[in-house]
């Protein structure tokens, strides 16, 4: 019986080796669990590895490697792709998220404006009568004297440094939503912008302008907010659309302008 069961073993493992069972044991040889493990070879695992075509036909990232050598590929996986080539991997934005984000791609931060050049009634102890405009170019603050020791206090924005200035001017004209042309020594300087601009909520003067005399100049609005109390202009004095508002609501052609 025991001879029946090694001649079984042997059998199978012939088949497994693909030895057909009667040749084993036509050729002699030994019998019994001895014999069968002594004549297997030691068992390893294959690895698994693929080509490198058929590991860019599985999508990459984390299941090409599942199959695939893994960390061993010389720091492969250690550093991650960038963000835009893997989200081509995921469904597209809509219009309005795209948007969203290139704005916070492009767009640089904004300082909050500080709300020391908030319109304020302050104290005022000067000789000028009211309805005089006081410019203070170093602080950056405009004055319009009320009479009985106030006047109102507005933040502005003054020229950058080359192109400040000081004298007595009069307020010679003003108007509502100013259109805008460059003079030809600004279009020297900035060829870029636009030969003409009408008068609207992009355009640089803001919503409202007051004319310095026959000058260049004006006291006028401002589409950019966050410039004010800064060093900014060619030699206009730049005020908030709501400040500039107020102002020109207060103040008549002929007014005296003092830029200090």
């Amino acid at each position: 019986m025991l001879k029946n069961m090694s001649l079984a073993l042997l059998a199978g493992a012939s088949f497994l080796a693909g030895i057909h069972p009667a040749a084993a044991i036509e050729a002699g040889a030994p019998t019994g669990l001895t014999a069968i493990y002594a004549e297997q070879p030691e068992q390893r695992p294959v690895p698994v590895r693929m080509a490198s075509a058929e590991r860019s036909n599985m999508g990459g990232g984390f299941i090409e490697f599942l199959f695939s050598d893994g960390p061993s590929q010389g720091g492969r996986y250690q550093q991650q792709p960038s963000y835009e080539p893997r989200r081509t991997l995921l469904p597209p934005l809509g219009a309005e998220q795209a948007m969203r984000r290139q704005e916070d791609v492009s767009e640089p931060a904004r300082p909050a404006f500080d709300p020391k050049y908030e319109k304020q009634l302050v104290d005022y102890h000067g000789k000028e009568s009211a309805g005089t405009i006081i410019v203070d170019t170093p602080n950056k603050f405009l004055f319009l004297v009320q009479g009985d020791g106030k006047a109102l206090r507005y933040g502005i924005g003054v020229g950058r440094p080359g192109f400040t200035w000081s004298g007595v001017k009069q307020v010679s004209a003003k108007k509502e939503w100013p259109a805008w042309t460059p003079p030809p020594e600004m279009l020297a300087r900035r060829p870029d912008l636009p030969r003409h601009m009408e008068g609207g909520p992009q355009n640089p003067l803001g919503a409202r302008a007051m004319y310095l005399g026959s000058s260049l100049y004006r006291i006028h609005g401002s589409n950019e907010p966050w410039t004010i109390g800064t060093n900014v202009s060619s030699g206009c004095f730049r005020m908030r659309n709501e400040d500039v508002i107020d102002l020109y609501g207060r103040v008549n052609v002929g007014a005296r302008v003092v830029v200090i």
